[in-house]
């Protein structure tokens, strides 16, 4: 089996630490890309009527662009995201509702300019259904992630 990493990244951060991450392992990297990308306006949260915002409170579903090939063969998958509200964006949820999940490790990281982890495993699993692990850790780096779930 294969590992994969995963990641939405809306300032670049996220994708630093998914690339060095999945090259550090030796991974698969597959880029979660809205269909209609993100301005900065759009993930301006301190703007009650910014698009992250109205998504995240309205529970709305966000498509992406694209799918990963294959996806059964990966028996582990990192999923990278900005934590927004103390969890995954919407984008990186709609992503996760496409796949089957069965059995596979569920390892998301999160990249934060201030929020905490809190419970971002517990609000994953719902989307990432029967996976047999789901764990979350917030990050500065890719080599936060070193011996945490390799």
């Amino acid at each position: 089996m294969s590992t994969l990493v995963t990641y939405f990244s809306a300032e670049g951060t996220t994708a630093k630490v998914a690339k060095e991450w999945a090259a550090e392992i030796g991974a698969d990297v597959f880029e979660i890309v809205p269909e209609v990308p993100y301005t900065k306006a759009d993930i301006r949260w301190v703007n009650p009527l910014a698009r992250c915002n109205k998504e995240k409170f309205g529970k709305k579903e966000v498509p992406v662009q694209g799918a990963v090939e294959e996806m059964a063969k990966y028996d582990t998958v990192y999923i990278g995201f900005p934590i927004w509200y103390g969890c995954a964006p919407n984008v990186v949820n709609t992503f996760c509702k496409a796949y089957d999940w069965s059995g596979k490790k569920v390892y998301a990281f999160a990249t934060s300019g201030g929020s905490k982890i809190g419970k971002t495993a517990e609000k994953l699993a719902p989307y990432v259904g029967g996976a047999a692990e789901v764990d979350a850790l917030l990050v500065k780096s890719a080599a936060d992630l070193k011996g945490w779930k390799e």
